[in-house]
């Protein structure tokens, strides 16, 4: 019995602790999840539609940056945690499957809305559970976990159910209004109690979750191809989405991850809590979501250039779709300049600049060829990305970007 209890019981990290294979295997079910709610967005584009989806992936955040924050304190691997990981990696599953008809559940099954609600409040009292048996000894932990329950969880559970109960923009609105009770309650909580034992592993969970968000971008462009014939127009056009992906993938990789963590790494106590909250659970959100809102333009781009029955390759893209190609570009750069604003207190003016640029290109957008603007697109941010880099010097302490 005594070695059972040492077999289950949670393990402690330390300041070097790294990123588990349980991790790496928690992951997996969140790149469903990505996956599921650009198909959300995809299935009926519409300005409704894709607030709906960036509703439903700022649940799902939520559910994932819990356990990152948990994993950081306690060992993933270890016997008791591992056990919590895979239970949570099925109600994951069962609310990834729930996503494609969360605003318009199908006859005849389960009710999807009130299925995603069950299973997120659950994701969200497990954390809370086992936070809890992590620290028996902390009592600032235990004040705070008290706190977020009572604010934080409970109110948006309660908004959460009662709006599964309706249909359209009142349950869009009351399921809005839960996410903000869920994200103001952490900062009524407070960062007493919360800690970041390990920088270099807090740091490197979050950029996993963007490259889960940029391949999930990568696998929309082949989704958006199907079953089409490959010609010249879609080799291109894979081309330039690809390209694109890489730009945002080194704007976070190359200028903005090395920065972030060396200023997580120098901070202690609170005002590392405040700065790992700030950065990573807050901001790193536009940078996920604007992947993802990119992620369903590049989709209907290579859709249109592939089904050479239906468009030519003068055709633009149309409605909220236009839109998203260049406003996720420009969420995502709004997102960085935000983290470089916080991070090292300068003012990233080409990154803001090019954000808010981005953001009011959608009607142009609707006014090219589709396959001319993802190829204009990806030369205008790879131009920006390199001139950010120009003009931002390299954090003490960290490599030379390649």
């Amino acid at each position: 019995m005594a070695w059972n209890r040492e077999r289950a019981r949670m393990v402690a990290t330390a300041d070097d602790h790294k990123v588990t294979p349980a991790e790496l295997f928690f992951d997996l079910v969140f790149v469903y999840a990505i996956t599921q709610v650009t198909a959300l967005m995809a299935a009926a584009p519409s300005p409704v539609r894709v607030v709906g989806g960036m509703v439903v992936l700022a649940l799902l955040w939520w559910c994932w940056c819990c356990f990152a924050w948990l994993g950081n304190v306690v060992r993933a691997d270890s016997g008791a945690l591992f056990a919590v990981v895979v239970t949570v990696m099925a109600v994951v599953l069962i609310v990834s499957l729930a996503v494609p008809e969360v605003f318009t559940h199908a006859p005849g099954g389960l009710p999807a809305p009130l299925l995603f609600v069950l299973c997120y409040g659950s994701v969200r009292l497990l954390h809370l559970a086992s936070y809890w048996v992590s620290s028996p000894g902390d009592r600032a932990l235990r004040a705070t976990l008290r706190r977020t329950a009572l604010v934080s969880v409970a109110p948006p559970l309660v908004l959460l159910l009662i709006g599964s109960a309706y249909s359209g923009r009142v349950q869009l609105l009351l399921w809005l209004g839960a996410v903000v009770v869920d994200y103001g309650g952490i900062y009524v909580t407070g960062s007493s109690g919360w800690r970041v034992n390990s920088p270099g592993h807090f740091a490197e969970r979050h950029g996993l979750i963007v490259i889960i968000a940029l391949g999930e971008s990568i696998v929309a462009m082949g989704v958006g191809v199907g079953d089409f014939p490959l010609t010249y127009a879609v080799l291109g056009a894979s081309a330039a989405g690809l390209l694109l992906s890489a730009g945002l993938w080194r704007l976070y990789f190359r200028q903005l991850g090395e920065a972030a963590e060396h200023r997580l790494t120098s901070l202690d106590g609170d005002d590392r809590t405040r700065f790992a909250r700030d950065v990573y659970t807050f901001l790193h959100l536009p940078l996920v979501a604007g992947v993802v809102l990119c992620a369903l333009g590049m989709k209907k781009v290579l859709q249109q250039v592939a089904d050479t029955g239906h468009y030519g390759l003068a055709e633009p893209l149309h409605g909220v779709v236009a839109w998203s190609l260049t406003g996720g570009v420009g969420v995502f750069l709004l997102g960085s300049a935000a983290i470089v604003l916080r991070t090292s207190g300068r003012r990233p003016t080409a990154l803001a600049t090019g954000g808010v640029c981005c953001l009011a290109a959608g009607p142009l957008v609707g006014l090219v060829p589709a396959l001319l603007a993802l190829t204009l697109l990806a030369v205008a941010a790879a131009g920006l990305v390199g001139l950010h880099g120009r003009r931002t010097p390299t954090p003490v302490g960290a490599a030379e970007p390649a």
